[in-house]
C-alpha cells in the first residue's frame, strides 16, 4: 500500500517542479525558436525568456509570475492501493497546494468569481480541479499544471459546434480565426502551445482541448495519420501568420498544435481550442506500488487514448 504520508510528500515536489523548471520538450522548442528566429526585437524576447526560465530553475522560484490555476491529472491503476483512498489523496492535494502557497511557489489568485473573496491558499470549490484515468496496473502517476491566466481568460479558450458539411474546413477555419482573435494584445503569451478538442459534446471537447494543451509532449504526434497531417498542417499556418513571440511579430507563433477527438453527434461537431503559454508548465510523478519514486517527462497521459 502506498502511504498517504509519501504520496502527500511526492504531491508537494511535483508542483514545485512544475511551478520552477519548464519540462525538456518545452526548452527543447524554446532552443529551436530562438535558433530560426530573424527579427531582433522576437529572437531578444525569446532568449530573454529562456534565460530567465534557467534562472528560475537555478533558484528555485517560480517560472512565471502567474502561477495559475492548480490543476492535477492523476492516472491510477486498478489495482493501486492508496491509504485513505482517493478522498485522502485529494486531501493530501490540497494540502500541498496550501504549502505551496504559503511558501511562495503558487501565488494566491483563486478568488470567488463573482464576491472576489480569498479563502486563502488557492483552494475552494472545485479548486484545485482534479481530473482521474483509471488504467491496469498497481501504480499511481501525478500530473500538476499550473494553468497560467493569461492563455485561459485572454482569449485562449474558445468553443464552436461546426456542422458536418464544413468539416475539416470548417474546424481549421475556426481555429485559425480563433487564434488570431486571441493573440491580438499578446495576452495568451505566445508562441503557444494550442490543444483542440473535435467531437463529444461541449464540454468534452474542451476537457480534450485542455488535456491536449497541457499534457501532451511538444513535438509529438497523433498515432491517427489523419490527425497527424491536420496537427501538422495547422502548426504550419499559424506560424505563417508572423504573430511571433508576444505578438509582437516573428517566425514562431505556436510551439505545438495537439489534436483530441471523441466520437460525435451527427447534429454537428463541438470543436473547443485551449491554448498553453509559452511557459507550458507541467509535472509528472510515478509511484509504484513498492513505493519507489520516478519523475517523468512524458504524462503518457493519451497512451491507449
Amino acid at each position: 500500500m502506498i502511504s498517504q504520508k509519501l504520496y502527500e510528500t511526492v504531491l508537494f515536489d511535483t508542483i514545485c517542479r512544475a511551478s520552477t523548471v519548464i519540462p525538456d520538450d518545452v526548452q527543447t522548442a524554446f532552443e529551436k525558436a530562438i535558433e530560426l528566429e530573424t527579427y531582433s526585437n522576437a529572437k531578444d524576447g525569446l532568449s530573454n525568456t529562456y534565460e530567465s526560465l534557467n534562472k528560475s530553475k537555478i533558484c528555485h522560484t517560480p517560472a512565471c509570475s502567474d502561477t495559475g490555476w492548480p490543476l492535477f491529472y492523476f492516472k491510477i491503476g486498478n489495482d493501486c492501493e492508496l491509504e485513505g483512498g482517493i478522498i485522502g489523496l485529494e486531501e493530501s492535494a490540497r494540502s500541498a497546494v496550501k504549502k505551496a502557497s504559503i511558501e511562495g511557489l503558487l501565488r494566491k489568485t483563486m478568488k470567488h468569481p463573482l464576491t472576489g473573496y480569498d479563502p486563502g491558499f488557492n483552494i475552494g470549490l472545485n479548486i484545485p480541479h482534479f481530473t482521474y484515468k483509471f488504467v491496469p496496473g498497481d501504480q499511481i502517476e501525478l500530473n500538476f499544471v499550473p494553468k497560467g491566466g493569461g492563455s485561459e481568460c485572454f482569449g485562449g479558450t474558445r468553443s464552436a459546434v461546426i456542422a458536418f458539411a464544413d468539416g475539416k474546413v470548417g474546424i481549421k477555419k475556426f481555429i485559425i480565426d480563433s487564434f488570431v482573435a486571441a493573440t491580438r494584445t499578446g495576452g495568451i503569451c505566445p508562441p503557444s502551445v494550442v490543444g483542440i478538442g473535435i467531437g463529444g459534446t461541449a464540454n468534452i471537447a474542451a476537457n480534450l482541448a485542455k488535456e491536449a494543451a497541457c499534457l501532451r509532449v511538444v513535438g509529438e504526434r497523433h498515432p491517427e495519420e489523419d490527425i497527424a497531417a491536420m496537427e501538422e498542417e495547422l502548426y504550419s499556418a499559424l506560424n505563417a501568420l508572423g504573430i511571433g513571440v508576444m505578438s509582437i511579430g516573428g517566425k514562431t507563433s505556436v510551439f505545438a498544435v495537439n489534436i483530441e477527438y471523441a466520437y460525435t453527434h451527427i447534429a454537428g461537431i463541438a470543436c473547443a481550442m485551449s491554448c498553453n503559454c509559452m511557459v507550458a508548465r507541467r509535472a509528472t510523478t510515478r509511484i509504484a506500488a513498492d513505493r519507489s519514486v520516478e519523475i517523468l517527462n512524458n504524462p503518457n497521459w493519451f497512451i491507449g487514448r
